[in-house]
Parts: C-alpha cells; sequence; structure tokens
C-alpha cells in the first residue's frame, strides 16, 4: 500500500511539475530524498516511463484537435514536399525543426546528463539561473507576436532552448516559453508552441527506453506503476488548462519565486542541516 500511496504522489507531483514552470526533475528527485522513501520502484527507469506516458495523454488530450491538425498538415506537406501550404502544414514543420535539437543533444548526452548533473547543487543552482532567465524574459517581452508569426529561426531558438531542459532542474515549459518572451511572442502562444514542441519529445524519450518492458513488469509493480500513470494524466491536464488560463493574466514572476524558495529548500536540507 506505501508504495501506491507515494506512486500517487509523485504522479500527481509529476503531472503538475511537468508542465508549470518549476522543473519535474528537480521535485521527483528531491520529495523522496525529503520524506526518506527508498522503494527502488520510484527510482526505476520503469517508473520514469510511467509517469511520462502520463503527461504524454495529458498533453494529448488537452491539444487534441491541434495534434491532429499538426499531424494531419505535417503529411500533407511532405507529401507535396511543401510546408507552406497553409497555417498547419508550415505549423507542423516548424514543431518538427524545434523537436531536431532536443532529439539529437538527447540521443547523445541523455545518459551522461542523468548520471552526472542529477545532483542537489546542479538542481539548485538550474533552478536559481533559470528563474532569473524567466525574470528577465518578463521584463524584455513585447508580447506582439503570435504562433502565426512564428519563423523557422524563431522555432530553433526555442528548440535549442528545449534541448537546454535536459540539465535537470531547469523546466522544459520555462525555459521555452521564456524564450518565446524573449522572441517577441504573447505568453499563451508562447506556452501553446512550448507544450506542442513537447509531445514529439516526450513521446520519443518514453519510446527509447521502452525497452525496459521487454522483460515484463513482475506482479507486484504493475499497481503502483498503473496509478502514478493516472495521476500524472490527471493532474497534468490539469496543469495545462490552468497554467494556460493563468497566463492571460499574470507573468512567470510568481513561479520564479518559488523556484528561488526550492532553491533554498535543497541547500538547507542537503547541505546545511
Amino acid at each position: 500500500m506505501g508504495s501506491i500511496v507515494e506512486s500517487i504522489i509523485l504522479g500527481t507531483i509529476q503531472g503538475l511539475t511537468e508542465f508549470l514552470p518549476i522543473s519535474s526533475t528537480a521535485h521527483l528527485v528531491m520529495v523522496p530524498y525529503l520524506l526518506s522513501w527508498n522503494a527502488p520502484l520510484l527510482s526505476s527507469l520503469t517508473f520514469d516511463i510511467a509517469l511520462h506516458v502520463g503527461t504524454l495523454i495529458a498533453v494529448l488530450a488537452y491539444f487534441l484537435k491541434d495534434t491532429l491538425r499538426i499531424i494531419s498538415g505535417f503529411f500533407r506537406g511532405l507529401f507535396k514536399m511543401n510546408f507552406n501550404l497553409d497555417g498547419e502544414t508550415r505549423l507542423s514543420g516548424l514543431v518538427f525543426i524545434g523537436t531536431i535539437p532536443a532529439a539529437v543533444l538527447g540521443v547523445l548526452f541523455d545518459k551522461w546528463v542523468e548520471t552526472k548533473f542529477r545532483t542537489p547543487f546542479v538542481l539548485a543552482a538550474s533552478m536559481v539561473i533559470i528563474g532569473a532567465f524567466m525574470w528577465y524574459s518578463e521584463v524584455v517581452a513585447k508580447k506582439k507576436k503570435s504562433t502565426g508569426n512564428l519563423s523557422v529561426k524563431d522555432a530553433l531558438i526555442v528548440g535549442l532552448s528545449q534541448a537546454v531542459a535536459l540539465v535537470p532542474g531547469t523546466s522544459r515549459s520555462g525555459i521555452t516559453i521564456s524564450s518565446g518572451l524573449v522572441l517577441g511572442y504573447n505568453r499563451e502562444d508562447a506556452a501553446r508552441f512550448s507544450f506542442l514542441l513537447s509531445i514529439p519529445v516526450i513521446a520519443g524519450a518514453a519510446l527509447v527506453k521502452l525497452k525496459v518492458f521487454v522483460h515484463g513488469i513482475p506482479g507486484n509493480e504493475i499497481g503502483p506503476l498503473v496509478w502514478g500513470t493516472l495521476f500524472s494524466g490527471i493532474f497534468g491536464f490539469l496543469a495545462i488548462k490552468y497554467f494556460m488560463r493563468y497566463l492571460q493574466r499574470h507573468t512567470l514572476k510568481a513561479f520564479v519565486w518559488y523556484r528561488l524558495l526550492f532553491a533554498l529548500v535543497i541547500i538547507l536540507f542537503v547541505y546545511i542541516i
């Protein structure tokens, strides 16, 4: 029962923090550490995949129409060898371009980053540095452009920022939305493109790691995995829904303060207390 409760809590945390700009990795590493949870399943690759499948389902469900249009536009553009046929084919091409940096760097450096950078110091430093970038993006933001104005250059820049999110503690949504703001896009459209850009990356990461299921899953792990996936999906959907509404009237600055506070908690409990 304990592992099920823990998986539900971590699934909830994953769902919320994957899409809010506060870093899912930082929370999934530090919460078990602070609560002294040591169940092997919770830190396993299997559980990591299950939680990401939940958030993938969440973002696909929320952006279902957009996703279907982008997929349709991509194959239409591919068939015609022209990604400027209409808005949908163009956006599909831009999502593809924006995905390339994270896909390439993820394949090359994912294991290295996960082993070398997954430390409390890196988490705390990333929370502060990206928080500062988020604050800066709000200061300089012009918020005039929409995704209809999105250029290949801008898509690539946002894609490169998504690749930086490989570093634990960064937050994929935080750095990509902030990059969009720096480039002059309004918050809602910057967030929309950020979430659409996350779909192929989350799906690709899950697919690459699915080989872990080749040997099957022990019966005692099925329950925690199912509950973790379910709560990750539910709270991921809710996080996207209400975060998109929040951005209509509010800035990212509240999340900056949260990141700084969380970094302070890491420093206090790991290095001082």
